[in-house]
């Protein structure tokens, strides 16, 4: 993978990452449960879920690569409308990370590690949307004719850092700002902004594969 691709998909990541989600709402719930820091051990079996998750949806892509030229370039289209989709669905949201966040005592047992860990990697792995999601951003990225492995672990392990640093991020924000972050007015404007961006994204993808067509 050249290092502008590289470069690009790491953006792409962080702006995925710091959207809000399931994972999000759970760095903010236990950092208020739990602290900071210890949320972060939920963030780390996080990470091993969608290393599972993106492992799942690679194997699907790697026949693929090695079965149709044509088929690969269908998978590219559909994942850059399916980023346009989630841009719409984001701009539309008018709910707030903060007030969606559980918070009540039982979130996080703060006696157990173990627990935080399996809760994170929980999350990733009853997602349902999550190997539609890898499916279809990590094809933008893949080169036909290079070791899929490789490119399945600079991907994965790029895109878990960023999650990482993105729980991190929302986490100790959600201690300093929890009643900012809770204005509907505040939400509304970060929904609008992180949704414009997909759409911008996918709308870009689209032009790239009309293009490479």
């Amino acid at each position: 993978m050249h290092i502008s691709n590289w470069l690009l998909f790491c953006s792409v990541s962080l702006l995925v990452t710091f959207s809000p989600g399931p994972a999000v709402l759970l760095a903010i719930s236990n950092s208020i449960a739990v602290g900071p820091r210890r949320a972060m051990i939920s963030s780390m079996g996080n990470g091993t879920g969608l290393f599972i998750i993106s492992g799942i949806a690679m194997a699907g892509m790697g026949v693929v690569l090695a079965t149709s030229a044509t088929a690969f370039m269908l998978l590219k289209l559909a994942g850059a409308l399916y980023l346009v989709y989630l841009g719409i669905k984001q701009w539309r949201s008018k709910t707030s990370i903060v007030a969606n966040a559980p918070q009540q005592p039982g979130a996080a047992n703060p006696n157990s590690n173990g627990k935080l860990y399996r809760q994170g990697m929980m999350v990733a792995l009853t997602n349902p949307k999550a190997i539609l999601f890898f499916s279809a951003l990590f094809p933008q990225f893949m080169v036909q004719g290079q070791p899929v492995a490789m490119q399945f672990t600079v991907l994965t392990t790029t895109f878990v850092a960023c999650a990482m640093a993105a729980h991190l991020f929302y986490a100790l924000l959600a201690r300093l700002l929890k009643s900012q972050l809770a204005n509907p007015a505040r939400a509304r404007l970060f929904n609008r902004i992180s949704g414009g961006a997909f759409v911008l994204l996918g709308l870009s993808l689209l032009r790239l594969r009309a293009k490479a067509a």
